[in-house]
């Protein structure tokens, strides 16, 4: 798009550029004799300072210090549209100073305080106007509030012609101009929001090593699949086709349809050859977990086909269901007690205050990454009488589901909401409908990248190694499971679909195998007989204060007991006090006031150790004994 401006200069403007030119050094107090012979030499040469902008780029570039001031006089003021090729390799070093007093300084403020207002800094403001918007106000002539979409594209097509002659990087300007796209797009310039700048690679591209004869294939499947499946999954699908697609390639260059595919000639071959098959990222040999999914693409690819009636499909089944490798069924990776609590502990001091605060939120509420960063900004929903719950949007099984939320998780949530960025809706990942998300950052969404580099920095510094944000979803259900929520529940808290994905977390911590191993060991104790006095002791509380032992503690009202914690609690730990034939008087109510204030210095010092149901117990017979004193004293 042409530079707006005017196309020939008056007889006397030479003049009266000096002269405005000597008032623009008096103003910002620099300038000599030198500054306005050199502007006097200029305009001999060059009367209209536009047809200067004509002449190569390296002629231009030649300009002498002397006379640089002046062109960027002319630039800020419109006089001269110096071409996007010279702005891109000059420094504006003066050009804050430059716009004061003229009609760029309006809206360049105006840009700077919209940055700000969706998160930047000053400073960071500061580098992005001058870098981008400032080059783009020079070169068009034209305010702020007239520019568009073509004018990034021009901007953008000079640093990459840039690139291209000098070998140097763009790296700077790519992400101011993407910074002040989005700045120009919350602040109503232009229609949408600037696109991931890694944009994806066409399907004729990602198969460039597959055979030419056999691609036309490959990338028709691949552009069927988009009709039905999420661009993500597509991706993946693409990746492991083109993989298969590679081997065929090398193993057998003349093979020129896949209706020629042999079972024993390609397919097993290509099955062999998965074992020793390396991540081209890592360089090491690809999870079993990798091989079975390429094997599954690559297994629906030729079924597809050949459902479809495409002539170039395989004429029988190539790939059989034992053809999949079989998967490890670890159990789920939750962090222990005291690890959860490091980590919580280095989120709070976080000084990226929002993704931690979202890494907080996702422990709270056993959230996937991907559900996580999809909430929108009215994700909470009060229900009267029934609390505050959180609407969880559709994830990873296209499943929305309400959780149910505390006061300190509804805390977490406020504070969210205050530090996220403000600005215009932006479009939805999945429907494209613009939505106002919960997690903003410079008037974008917060992305699952910078999700996970929070959570290695706080993990690191908390000691941990690596941690996944999965695991603090893992670590929720463990926690859930721990209090004895149901497998319904549990399926509702997370979203699973079917119970069986609920169940790996009932088979960390069964009670029915721990009921069943306490029935057994007592049995075994019985038949063996007691053994010998010294060995029988818990060593635990042999010194110090019993209260403090690592042991499960009861307080009796004529004593107390101590177990080892690989014994379990005892089931007939105070009995006596929960049994409703129990009856005690006035005069006993000093002794159980001495075990109800023993009972709540084990309740917490279970609590501390992460004993959930041991403190759960000990709070139950502090709720029983209020009810034996209460009784005590009116009766």
């Amino acid at each position: 798009m042409p530079p707006e401006h005017a196309s020939a200069p008056a007889p006397d403007r030479p003049g009266s550029l000096l002269a405005d030119y000597g008032a623009h050094l008096a103003r910002s107090g620099r300038g000599n004799t030198g500054y306005e012979q050199a502007a006097r030499s200029f305009l001999r040469r060059w009367p209209d300072p536009q047809r200067w902008a004509t002449r190569p780029l390296d002629r231009r570039l030649d300009e002498g210090a002397q006379t640089r001031p002046f062109l960027m006089f002319l630039m800020v003021n419109g006089h001269l549209h110096p071409g996007y090729d010279y702005l891109v390799e000059r420094k504006l070093s003066s050009f804050w100073r430059d716009i004061i007093a003229t009609a760029l300084e309006a809206d360049m403020t105006r840009f700077r305080r919209g940055a700000e207002s969706i998160g930047y800094t000053p400073t960071q403001a500061l580098r992005v106007a001058s870098q981008s918007v400032g080059r783009l106000l020079i070169q068009t002539g034209r305010p702020l509030d007239r520019l568009s979409l073509d004018d990034f594209e021009e901007l953008v097509g000079a640093c990459r012609r840039r690139e291209e002659l000098t070998g140097q990087g763009w790296g700077h300007y790519r992400a101011a101009l993407s910074a002040a796209h989005r700045v120009l797009f919350h602040l109503g310039v232009v229609p949408s929001p600037p696109p991931h700048w890694q944009r994806p690679e066409s399907f004729e591209a990602r198969m460039a090593h597959v055979a030419p004869r056999l691609r036309p294939a490959f990338v028709a499947y691949l552009e069927r699949k988009t009709g039905t499946c999420q661009a993500k999954t597509v991706t993946g699908i693409a990746t492991r086709l083109a993989s298969f697609g590679r081997f065929l390639a090398e193993s057998d260059p003349d093979l020129s349809c896949l209706a020629g595919l042999e079972r024993r000639r390609h397919v097993e071959p290509w099955l062999n050859s998965l074992v020793t098959t390396v991540n081209s990222k890592t360089g090491e040999a690809i999870t079993r977990a990798d091989q079975a999914r390429r094997v599954l693409a690559v297994s629906s690819f030729l079924s597809e086909i050949t459902e479809w009636g495409w002539p170039d499909a395989p004429p029988r089944r190539l790939i059989f269901r034992s053809d999949v490798p079989r998967l490890p069924r670890p159990l789920p990776r939750y962090l222990p007690v005291d690890a959860d609590r490091r980590l919580s502990h280095a989120l709070e001091r976080s000084e990226f205050r929002l993704a931690a605060d979202a890494l907080l939120l996702q422990r709270a509420c056993g959230l996937r990454i991907g559900e996580l960063v999809d909430l929108e900004l009215d994700c909470v929903h009060e229900i009267p009488g029934n609390g505050a719950w959180l609407k969880v949007p559709l994830g990873k099984l296209d499943t929305e589901r309400m959780v149910p939320l505390d006061d300190e998780t509804l805390a977490l949530i406020d504070r969210i909401v205050a530090a996220r960025s403000a600005g215009r809706p932006l479009p939805h990942p999945r429907t494209g409908r613009p939505a106002q998300f919960l997690f903003t950052h410079h008037g974008r969404r917060l992305s699952q990248q910078a999700v996970r580099a929070e959570l290695d920095r706080a993990a690191t510094g908390a000691g941990l190694g690596h941690v996944t944000s999965h695991q603090l979803r893992h670590t929720y259900a463990t926690a859930m499971v721990n209090a004895g929520v149901s497998l319904q529940s549990l399926m509702a808290l997370l979203g699973h679909v079917s119970a069986e994905m609920s169940l790996r977390y009932g088979r960390l911590f069964d009670h029915t195998v721990r009921a069943e191993y306490e029935r057994a060991l007592d049995l075994a104790k019985a038949r063996i007989g007691p053994l010998p006095e010294p060995r029988t002791r818990i060593p635990v509380a042999a010194e110090g204060d019993w209260h403090q032992a690592p042991a499960l503690k009861a307080r009796l009202a004529g004593g107390y007991c101590l177990r080892a914690p690989a014994q379990g609690a005892c089931p007939y730990a105070n009995i006596c006090e929960h049994c409703p034939n129990f009856r005690t008087d006035a005069a006993s109510v000093a002794i159980l006031s001495a075990q109800r204030v023993d009972t709540e210095a084990l309740a917490a010092d279970a609590a501390a150790r992460g004993w959930i149901d041991e403190a759960h117990r000990h709070r139950q017979l502090i709720s029983r004994l209020d009810t034996l004193i209460a009784q005590a004293a009116t009766g």
